[in-house]
């Protein structure tokens, strides 16, 4: 018991010390981030869409979140410029994602805005790129023998079309999950906290002096 006592204390000092430095510390510096003049609230198709993006598990294999060039070279791969705590002003919860089997999506939008591009890559994305290794999501779309008034046709090559004639349509799901990957775009200039508000700054420069 004398020995547990000790180690009660120490745990919860470093509990409580990382705590400070690594969750509060940093929330009042990202509290004080303005939200930058580019970044538009989600509008109801793409709040679906996030939500679709959410359940089909994209954050899996998916980032969004561009690093810096001594971390990583995606600014080489054009993916944007590193992401910033204003760049996620709208998101709830954030979708930052940790596995990159795929390419980061914070600005697909920006490389890839074509609607039609996007469905044809949900339906199939072999239809896209032939290696590529992400799963297709054929019950986001509906097979009909012919499209009627306001059906958004899925363009495919011949070797994926229904071979009896069929036409893919989207259905409401897969257009929300577009609308949201077609609003990923961060390429604004960013903004960033003004973080001689919480004293970083100084502290920063007492370092160096």
């Amino acid at each position: 018991m004398n020995r547990a006592l000790p180690l009660i204390l120490l745990a919860t000092t470093i509990l409580v010390f990382a705590t400070v430095f690594l969750v509060i510390l940093p929330a009042g510096q990202i509290r004080s981030a303005a939200i930058p003049e580019g970044l538009e609230p989600y509008d109801a198709a793409e709040t679906r869409g996030r939500a679709q993006y959410v359940s089909l598990g994209c954050v899996y294999c998916h980032s969004q979140q561009p690093r810096a060039p001594e971390q990583a070279p995606d600014t080489a791969r054009g993916w944007g410029r590193p992401s910033t705590a204003s760049d996620y002003a709208f998101d709830s919860p954030h979708l930052l994602g940790t596995m990159r089997t795929g390419p980061d999506l914070l600005n697909i939008g920006a490389r890839m805005p074509s609607r039609a591009w996007q469905l044809t890559h949900l339906y199939q994305p072999r239809a896209i790129h032939p290696t590529s290794i992400m799963p297709s999501y054929p019950f986001l779309f509906e097979t009909k023998p012919e499209a009627a008034a306001g059906d958004v046709l899925v363009q495919l090559p011949p070797e994926y079309r229904p071979e009896d004639g069929s036409v893919v349509v989207a259905r409401p799901e897969a257009l929300d999950l577009v609308a949201y990957l077609v609003g990923l775009d961060r390429t604004y200039p960013a903004a960033t906290p003004d973080l001689r508000d919480n004293g970083y700054a100084e502290a920063r420069e007492g370092e160096a002096e």
